[in-house]
């Protein structure tokens, strides 16, 4: 029997309200826990993924996918749980491979309704369909979280590097990001409306990981998501694994800027990711359609390349580049 056969299920259950006791200690289950219902009357449901070890305390929440073409985050999470021994496990692991599910159906980044979801947690229990849907998300499922790492990628056109976003002055939270082994970590309190904002409010430490591209999976982005979770658990004593040491320490920002282009035309920014830009340094160029050179830019000040757009149409207010500030 594999690893993957000891987790599945003939039938999965829909539930309207998550209770640890539904799944047995020293064991993975998996359900589909209705958030909504559609214009049919059918729920709308998210799947669940619990492993309970041999104690409940304390509680690993893992969730992908807010964002509904990010898509690495649910390998990292599928992968995970076939390789968890909850025969040894201390704690509980609660994985949310997809968590915006009207927007992952529709291959788009967005809910529904037009809005980023990651904009308006914790929601409202009265308001609209994205509200109400971002509010049960938060209070049927991540108020049982201890610790939250949210997965993510970059947007549509743009690539990103392995990087943690992270509030460097919390020391639990410092902690959780350096333990992720990543490329670069950014310094950023939770800001109003994310989903790490809202675990924070509820006093739940949380970091988020942007783990590559979107609309694709990418195995070296996956197998390093699945590292930094396992060190967390580990750091956390629900496992004895030791802890794996990074081959290059992180690049630590202090903070980040994204670049704007302010005309429209063919961009090209020939600067790699993770490379480290001096002020003054080209960064990009902009050329009308017949090929004429119209503008170039350059870097306003010196820092780390974190992401970068990839598409060529830019219209003007497009995205270059986010810098890194090095701390």
């Amino acid at each position: 029997m594999t690893q993957y056969n000891r987790i599945m299920q003939t039938n999965i259950p829909t539930i309207e309200t998550f209770n640890l006791e539904d799944t047995p200690k020293q064991s993975i289950r998996c359900f589909w826990l209705k958030i909504i219902s559609d214009g049919l009357g059918k729920p709308v449901s998210v799947p669940i993924m619990v492993a309970r070890g041999k104690e409940d305390y304390p509680i690993l929440g893992l969730t992908a996918a807010v964002h509904g073409n990010e898509l690495n985050g649910i390998p990292v999470i599928q992968r995970l749980f076939n390789e968890i021994d909850v025969k040894e496990l201390k704690g509980v692991i609660i994985g949310i491979p997809i968590a915006n599910i009207p927007a992952f159906l529709r291959k788009k980044r967005r809910f529904n309704d037009g809005v980023d979801l990651n904009h308006i947690m914790p929601g409202k229990k009265d308001g609209n369909v994205s509200q109400v849907y971002a509010y049960r998300f938060v209070n049927r499922i991540v108020k049982h979280f201890d610790y939250l790492l949210d997965l993510h990628t970059a947007s549509f056109g743009r690539i990103n590097s392995y990087y943690i976003r992270a509030d460097m002055k919390h020391p639990v939270t410092r902690k959780l990001a350096l333990l992720q082994n990543a490329q670069i970590i950014v310094h950023n309190p939770p800001s109003d409306g994310t989903l790490r904002g809202a675990a924070d409010e509820l006093d739940i430490p949380a970091i988020t990981l942007e783990v590559g591209n979107p609309n694709t999976f990418q195995k070296k982005m996956i197998r390093s998501g699945i590292s930094g979770i396992h060190n967390t658990l580990s750091y956390l004593e629900m496992t004895e694994d030791e802890i794996e040491q990074p081959e290059e320490e992180s690049v630590i920002c202090k903070s980040s800027v994204w670049i704007y282009t302010d005309t429209g035309g063919l961009l090209t920014v020939p600067v790699n990711l993770t490379d480290r830009v001096k002020k003054g340094d080209s960064i990009a160029i902009i050329r009308d359609v017949f090929g004429n050179l119209i503008r170039e830019y350059f870097a306003p000040e010196d820092g780390i390349v974190i992401g970068k757009s990839v598409s060529p149409v830019n219209q003007t207010g497009g995205r270059i580049l986010h810098l890194g500030r090095i701390k």
